[in-house]
């Protein structure tokens, strides 16, 4: 009976984490009334791309994510800044990408706020970014769906030194 309990009790706690992410991920599943596609016609740095959408180019701020600073004006460029800009771009650029908003349609600076992800399927990019180590978590309610993951995403990179984490 002793010999049942530790490998019982593990099996326990490693389904309960798989259902826990599980939950979790049918709780972020995007919302599709809330997305629009379009090309990538520029990366601007790490957090924020142009897309054309309908034949209108948006400037589109990637939410729940904040990269070293690379082009903000007045500001020195950043640690990490120019490959976390290279890694968006090798992601993203001239590619077709779905754009799921949250709460808020746009920033004070009139950006399009959004969740980005290729339109031929795949990974969030702003999730990829966190990941890999090429962005931090930076929540700004109501847009909150996905800050919980992407926390959890720091973390782990953080503990493993990838990207900016070794860098910087």
């Amino acid at each position: 009976m002793r010999r049942l309990i530790a490998p019982l009790a593990f099996v326990l706690l490693f389904g309960g984490l798989l259902l826990r992410d599980a939950l979790q991920q049918a709780h972020d599943a995007p919302a599709p009334a809330s997305a629009s596609v379009g090309r990538v016609v520029r990366v601007v740095d790490g957090d924020t791309i142009r897309v054309s959408i309908s034949g209108r180019e948006e400037r589109v701020r990637y939410i729940g994510i904040d990269t070293p600073e690379s082009v903000k004006p007045g500001t020195p460029v950043q640690c990490f800044a120019k490959k976390a800009s290279a890694e968006n771009a090798r992601l993203v650029a001239g590619q077709r990408v779905r754009l799921e908003r949250d709460v808020e349609e746009r920033d004070r600076y009139g950006r399009l706020l959004a969740y980005v992800y290729p339109a031929a399927g795949g990974p969030m990019v702003n999730e990829t970014l966190v990941r890999r180590g090429f962005a931090r978590p930076l929540t700004i309610p109501p847009d909150v769906r996905h800050a919980a993951r992407f926390r959890r995403l720091a973390d782990d990179a953080r503990r493993a030194r990838r990207g900016l984490w070794r860098a910087c």
